[in-house]
């Protein structure tokens, strides 16, 4: 019987750009978005804002919206849990760098170890595939390909 484990994906976005990031220690983990297990009884949302901090670096995110929940089967990729995924969209609201490395100190999947990632931001229209169902919900951004940020039409930034 596989455990259930509530996840979080936090797509996290800068105009029409999408942040990515990959293990370079760990480079058959594939592209993935900031994501992580949610502690008991954690919101959604602060949770997407705690696994985005500590996989990123990046403090200043606005929530734009929980865009969508998905089940997904780990199994094949050699864990026995079923993921509760819930899925959120974040807007970076500071400059960053095209790309940095961070290093995730306290992993809750392997405490006591770091973790480095190599970050960098995808412009819409060359967005590759994901691992592991992380792009389930990519095509719900509404990211536009002009380099402007998002339109507010339709989006008031509440939760949704």
């Amino acid at each position: 019987m596989p455990q259930h484990r509530n996840k979080v994906m936090a797509y996290i976005t800068s105009g029409d750009r999408l942040l990515l990031l990959e293990h370079p220690d760990h480079p058959a983990a594939g592209l993935q978005v900031p994501a992580g297990t949610l502690r008991a009884g954690e919101d959604p949302i602060a949770g997407a804002l705690r696994q985005a901090e500590e996989e990123t670096g990046l403090r200043d995110l606005s929530v734009v919206r929980i865009i969508g929940t998905a089940v997904f089967d780990a199994r094949p990729f050699g864990r026995n849990e079923m993921h509760h995924r819930t899925f959120a969209h974040l807007r970076c609201t500071t400059e960053t760098p095209e790309c940095w490395e961070h290093w995730e100190t306290d992993p809750s999947d392997a405490p006591g170890t770091r973790i480095r990632f190599r970050l960098f931001w995808q412009r819409w229209g060359s967005i590759p595939a994901l691992v592991a169902g992380h792009d389930r919900f990519v095509g719900a951004l509404g990211l536009v390909p002009s380099g402007d940020e998002f339109p507010d039409a339709g989006d008031s930034g509440a939760l949704k």
